[in-house]
């Protein structure tokens, strides 16, 4: 089971990540950009950016950690239910986001690190 303070925690290895609000919950950014979000407690879970093709990946594995709304249908994320995720590919996950939203510099000190 993993908590919103893990996820910030695997976060902060990744360089030029701030935690911030967005939409009015926690969320994590880099440059300004979001990579992950926590649903407010009625809506659960987290929202991590992601590619389509990982999305569609995630959600056809059946794993019950992975899930979608219509709200976010044809978009690049997918929710996580942190009572379900394990903790390595929560992680991986998050790296994941980030690259996505990292500027090529921060991705590229990251690298050399």
């Amino acid at each position: 089971m993993a908590t919103w303070d893990d996820v910030v925690e695997m976060a902060s290895q990744l360089p030029g990540t701030e935690v911030a609000t967005w939409y009015r919950t926690p969320s994590l950014k880099v440059a300004g950009k979001g990579f992950a979000r926590l649903r407010t407690e009625a809506e659960g879970g987290l929202v991590l950016m992601c590619g389509l093709d990982e999305k569609a990946a995630l959600l056809a594995s059946g794993d019950p950690a992975f899930y979608t709304t219509p709200h976010y249908d044809g978009h690049g994320s997918i929710l996580v239910d942190l009572a379900k995720v394990a903790q390595d590919q929560l992680g991986e996950l998050v790296e994941q986001a980030w690259r996505l939203k990292a500027p090529a510099k921060l991705r590229k000190a990251f690298e050399r690190d």
